[in-house]
């Protein structure tokens, strides 16, 4: 498949590029403050979804100021998630669609917009923008914001906004920076912006009972309950059925002393009860690194932290003896399912003990930019240590020390940060509540959103929330992986990404949208986030050519622009179900 682009050449266009993009976002970072910063349109959160909010503003006449807490554009999608998860490709359209194409084109392919993905080794029919460089990805955005003519400001970290009424006047950033706009998009993963400007939102799972939902609240899905009869692999590392030897789960135990409760928890274990199944709860998905790996030879040595101690992998070498109990012939693919990327890189993703931490994700969607700062360190610590446990412990399988000991950091990549990415994966942080709560009556098609912004496609895949103890063994609590009953890709409503009338009248919100934990799960694929945030913008901009609020904008003028935007709003009969 097109998708798929492993193995390929260094694209030809970066050899070929002047200094004009890269220059000018270098000179908007460090030029001097003014007084007050002005524009129409400002977005907060260089993310994938604020640089297609911050073009499509620019593109439509507007002067516009992308701000970004950090230093690079793209977040995930430049930042490491090279395989970026897409439902069914025919829902993605607009400035979306125009990035992933002009990103593979610059390697010579062409993507297959107008197919639908076809299960391979009995995983599911989903997939991406595979095998691209994450820094070929930062600077195809880095290019289009440039050629928009955005201005765009690093370092940017939000103090406080300023409101009059449910108006938000201006915000004041931690260096003292005013901005003022007559439009506000906010576009980080946390929602940030929107918590400043005072608008409800919510980081419980809500429970099944608040929206009638079936996956929300409290979960242990049978799938990965602790088993000992797991089936061997085939060639793709999946079982008969789909699931992947990256998510096999085993009744192990969790004590110190074997058996002893007495004796304390294990490391990487979370302390809790383990409640009851759809109950309310507090807690976000589990976050973690995406890996670029490298087996080319100038690949740069995964060094463990300086507190490294292989007391704290006990429990994954309990799992190791338990794979090996059943007769796994292990291999790298236990620990995280890897794809391949072009110039010897390869895309890892998590895997039942890979990169995810769960619990320690609890605390970043209010903490502090500094603290936040730290929890990444403690992932990143964590992640390196388990990698160099795998690649060095005597209890780990020789064949998979052989295979970690073939991979290193790209010297190419993260050049400013040693090779590791700079961008943790922020799964789930606050999510807003409005008048339109999405929730799993919409992703599995029982309910229909109006003034559809966009579509959503992709199952229902919801990290885990804890490592618990649950009768007498270990247990993922929240991890689900399923698809939504076989419907089809489902509306968006433009009401779930703008807050109340009474609270904010001038703010779009488009990853920390208006969503139930367990229908969040579905929506929160990178594409998705871009085609909200595009449509974001184009609703900002009529609403002030219009004077008028957010929640007022033309629906039938917004989704003739949407459209003359190719934008995809409505999942078409004749293209059958793609419910996933």
């Amino acid at each position: 498949m097109a998708f798929f682009l492993a193995r390929m050449k260094r694209p030809a266009f970066l050899t070929l590029l002047t200094c004009s993009a890269a220059c000018s976002l270098t000179a908007w970072a460090q030029s001097p403050s003014a007084a007050i910063l002005e524009a129409d349109v400002c977005v907060y959160g260089g993310t994938s979804g604020g640089v297609a909010a911050a073009v499509q503003a620019a593109r439509m006449g507007k002067k516009v100021v992308l701000l970004e807490p950090g230093r690079h554009l793209g977040s995930m999608t430049s930042g490491g998630l090279s395989a970026v998860d897409i439902g069914d490709p025919r829902t993605v359209g607009g400035i979306a669609k125009e990035y992933f194409t002009r990103l593979v084109a610059g390697y010579g392919k062409t993507l297959e917009w107008d197919k639908p993905f076809i299960s391979k080794g009995g995983g599911p029919a989903t997939g991406g923008a595979y095998s691209i460089e994450p820094h070929v990805a930062e600077q195809v955005f880095n290019d289009m914001v440039n050629e928009a003519g955005v201005t765009v400001r690093f370092d940017s970290r939000l103090a406080k906004a300023e409101k009059d009424g449910a108006n938000i006047t201006a915000i004041v950033l931690a260096d003292g920076q005013t901005v003022r706009a007559r439009m506000y998009v906010d576009t980080t993963y946390e929602g940030d912006l929107m918590a400043k400007a005072g608008v409800s939102y919510t980081i419980t799972r809500e429970g099944n009972a608040k929206y009638g939902e079936t996956y929300n609240g409290i979960s242990y899905d049978p799938k990965y309950q602790p088993r000992t009869n797991h089936l061997k692999p085939g060639p793709t590392g999946r079982v008969k059925g789909g699931q992947g030897v990256w998510d096999r789960d085993l009744p192990l135990d969790p004590y110190v002393v074997p058996g002893d409760p007495n004796s304390g928890l294990l490391p990487l274990l979370n302390a809790g009860d383990p409640g009851t199944p759809g109950e309310p709860a507090p807690g976000v998905q589990a976050y973690c690194f995406r890996l670029c790996l490298s087996t080319a030879p100038d690949r740069l040595p995964i060094s463990p932290p300086t507190d490294y101690d292989p007391k704290r992998y006990e429990l994954v070498a309990r799992f190791i003896a338990g794979c090996l109990a059943m007769g796994d012939d292990m291999d790298l693919r236990w620990f995280s399912k890897h794809d391949a990327l072009p110039n010897d890189k390869w895309d890892f993703n998590t895997a039942t003990f890979g990169g995810n931490l769960p619990g320690a994700s609890w605390e970043w969607p209010e903490a502090s930019y500094d603290r936040r700062v730290e929890i990444a360190k403690e992932h990143e610590n964590y992640h390196r240590g388990l990698l160099h446990f795998l690649a060095t412990d005597s209890r780990v399988p020789e064949k998979v020390r052989a295979d970690m000991k073939r991979y290193g950091l790209p010297k190419d990549e993260f050049k400013d940060n040693g090779g590791w990415p700079h961008q943790l994966y922020i799964r789930e942080a606050r999510r807003m509540v409005s008048d339109l709560v999405l929730t799993e009556h919409h992703t599995f098609g029982r309910q229909i959103a109006a003034h559809s912004v966009g579509l959503g496609s992709y199952g229902t895949d919801t990290h885990e929330i804890r490592r618990i103890v649950k009768d007498g063994v270990v247990q993922r609590e929240g991890k689900t992986a399923g698809g939504r009953d076989g419907a089809p890709p489902y509306p968006i409503g433009y009401s779930a990404i703008v807050p109340k009338a009474s609270e904010c009248t001038n703010l779009y919100v488009t990853f920390a949208l208006s969503a139930s934990h367990t229908a969040f799960s579905s929506i929160r694929m990178e594409p998705v986030f871009m085609v909200t945030s595009q449509s974001a913008a184009t609703a900002a901009c009529q609403a002030l050519d219009a004077g008028v609020t957010v929640q007022n904008v033309d629906q039938a003028k917004l989704r003739e622009q949407l459209l003359k935007d190719k934008q995809v709003l409505e999942w078409k009969k004749e293209w059958g179900s793609s419910g996933h």
